[in-house]
């Protein structure tokens, strides 16, 4: 798909029309629904300036599942679905957030040539510079708004915005203005 193509893909409206087709409204999410949680991360991402291919990927994140939530709404073996409605760029960011070993990708994405490893092949690459930060800021955005909607213990806070001090290098000021946001209240 070119940039010209993505340029006129209906985005937003017809991704929600999307999430909505494949249930995404009635499966239950912390915060309510997981379309209103995909809905709230978008929103976050959008108030942080983020680029639409990165908020789209926001709001479509969980479309296959994802290491910490297994619910699909869509197969990995039918991208051409996802990419057909919000463009090739936001779906590779989906599948690439979709995709990720947290265990094995986490401790070491903030270093230049960290190990990003794929959960659906098996296998570990670099991501470059600018999937690395699309990476760490949509986790960011996703996990505050769980943060703020489920019922966390403070371990469970504090291991994740350890975490995310990690990656400062990685996130925009905005985003890094939430973390420190969250870790005051």
């Amino acid at each position: 798909m070119t940039a010209e193509r993505d340029d006129r893909l209906g985005g937003e409206a017809d991704a929600t029309e999307m999430l909505r087709a494949k249930r995404a409204d009635v499966i239950q999410h912390p915060g309510g629904t997981l379309l209103e949680h995909l809905l709230r991360v978008h929103a976050l991402l959008d108030a942080w300036g983020a680029r639409r291919a990165l908020r789209l990927a926001g709001l479509c994140h969980a479309f296959y599942g994802t290491d910490g939530f297994p619910v699909a709404l869509g197969s990995i073996h039918q991208r051409e679905e996802l990419r057909e409605v919000i463009g090739t760029e936001a779906e590779g960011l989906v599948y690439l957030y979709a995709g990720c070993d947290r265990t094995r990708t986490y401790p070491s994405l903030h270093q230049p040539h960290g190990v990003f490893a794929d959960r659906f092949t098996g296998t570990s690459s670099p991501a470059s510079p600018e999937q690395r930060r699309d990476f760490a800021e949509l986790t960011v955005a996703n996990e505050l708004d769980v943060v703020r909607t489920a019922t966390l213990d403070r371990s469970q806070i504090t291991g994740l915005l350890d975490l995310f001090a990690t990656w400062r290098s990685l996130l925009s000021a905005p985003a890094l203005l939430a973390v420190e946001a969250t870790a005051q209240s």
